[in-house]
């Protein structure tokens, strides 16, 4: 078999599978909206699948969604060598220092 055309299918089903889980999830946005906030909230109205499908991506936007989040991820700073090699390199007091500085930022004491 010609190695070009091995994965051809995959490039046929990738697309039908995005398809699949924007519908899934843009219906199950719907119903779950219709079926809790107007009770909860009576102001709150219906909300059609496009809405729905709006609130997704607009949730995408603003939370990074889907793949575990934007940001610095899981890890935090810890993730960037840079700040390890620096906070290694500290002595204990200026490590000490360094974190009661940002317990105080931070509003913990």
């Amino acid at each position: 078999m010609n190695p070009q055309f091995k994965n051809k299918g995959k490039f046929i089903l990738y697309p039908l599978f995005a398809l699949a889980f924007i519908f899934a999830a843009g219906y199950a946005v719907m119903f779950l909206w219709n079926a809790i906030l107007p009770e909860v909230i009576p102001a709150i109205g219906k909300v059609t699948f496009m809405q729905a499908a709006g609130l997704l991506i607009l949730c995408r936007i603003l939370f990074g969604g889907f793949k575990g989040g934007g940001g610095y991820g899981k890890q935090g700073f810890k993730s960037n060598p840079q700040w390890k090699e620096k906070m290694m390199n500290m002595s204990e007091e200026d490590r000490e220092k360094f974190k009661s500085e940002w317990r105080s930022r931070c509003g913990q004491k």
